[in-house]
């Protein structure tokens, strides 16, 4: 399937997800629909419009093959932008440490999180520090897939309500990921669009150095679910989901297996391509070009190559690592030159 559009969300493994749909454009020569005007995202947190996609106009509709860049959904406009047989994907993950995830990375933008002290006294008493008002940058702090899919994330959470938008998410999208089981994630979406190993290899974007991660405490835990009632909801059903597709299309034992094959092949290149064969914090970066984008109270890992690659090797190596902004405006000059 060379058609695909994945809807990337926030603070869930997307930005290594993003990184394996550029690679896959680049290998297949296929054409990718960028922001518009050099911008980061698909014109977020407003809600997609075709313009939001560089020289739309000129391109044509139908005349994409992946999307992939943050944008808040809308079934109509997107459809405009992607082919009939688009597969339409995304991940979702946990509420619980989503939330201090979004909490250390956006500790500076949301005014919500920016004058409590830490995670724990933020959920203590979350209306003390969150206005509906700012909600354009407090979108952050409480239901963010919700709002990701296109839905209200302060709406009330009432059963009917959370069923007919769980109802619309499964119509519009052909599969839900689960970033909490993230290399499982990776064999299924290979399975579902035919792809190879090496299509979904993966070496992981954008996490953060441990040292920046806050405990929550147990009540903190509790109170996310009532505070995100709505992510919970939403994360609790399409876990269900992907377990189901689990089993009906790969199975649980050829799933051990060929997560076993994909982390052996993980091994095996980072051992071609990485000095110290792991992630190092952003002051450890010896290549400034490599060095991702840093936020909040985060210190986003990257990647040190081996020096002395041959070309090929080190092609590979690079694109495994970019990250995600840097290789956006790489695809630009390629794309739209």
């Amino acid at each position: 399937r060379t058609n695909v559009m994945f809807l990337k969300t926030h603070k869930t493994a997307s930005s290594t997800i993003l990184n394996v749909m550029f690679r896959f454009a680049e290998r297949y020569n296929l054409t990718v629909a960028l922001p518009a005007g050099q911008l980061f995202h698909l014109g977020y947190p407003e809600t997609f419009l075709t313009s939001f996609v560089e020289e739309f106009q000129a391109i044509g509709q139908k005349n994409y093959n992946i999307m992939c860049n943050h944008l808040r959904f809308k079934s109509s406009e997107v459809q405009k932008v992607m082919p009939a047989d688009t597969f339409y994907f995304s991940i979702l993950r946990n509420p619980i440490p989503l939330m201090e995830s979004s909490y250390v990375y956006y500790k500076d933008a949301v005014p919500a999180f920016r004058i409590s002290k830490d995670v724990n006294e933020f959920l203590a008493s979350p209306m003390k520090y969150y206005r509906q008002v700012d909600y354009k940058w407090n979108i952050y702090a409480r239901n963010i897939m919700w709002f990701d899919f296109g839905y209200d994330n302060n709406a009330k959470d009432s059963k009917s309500y959370i069923q007919k938008v769980l109802k619309e998410i499964e119509q519009n999208f052909h599969l839900i990921l689960i970033a909490d089981y993230f290399d499982e994630s990776m064999i299924l979406l290979k399975h579902v669009l035919c792809w190879d190993l090496d299509d979904v290899i993966y070496f992981k974007l954008n996490s953060r150095s441990q040292d920046t991660v806050q405990t929550l405490t147990s009540e903190s835990r509790e109170q996310i679910k009532v505070w995100c009632s709505l992510d919970w909801e939403l994360y609790l059903h399409f876990n269900q989901t992907f377990w189901r597709t689990i089993e009906e299309t790969i199975g649980l034992e050829d799933l051990e297996k060929e997560v076993n094959h994909l982390r052996t092949r993980q091994e095996e290149l980072m051992e071609t391509c990485l000095s110290d064969r792991e992630a190092v914090g952003k002051d450890h970066i010896k290549n400034k070009a490599l060095l991702p984008f840093q936020s909040g109270a985060a210190n986003i890992l990257g990647y040190n190559l081996k020096q002395d690659l041959d070309n090929r090797t080190l092609r590979t190596c690079q694109r495994m690592v970019i990250p995600e902004l840097q290789y956006m405006s790489y695809l630009y000059t390629v794309q739209h030159p």
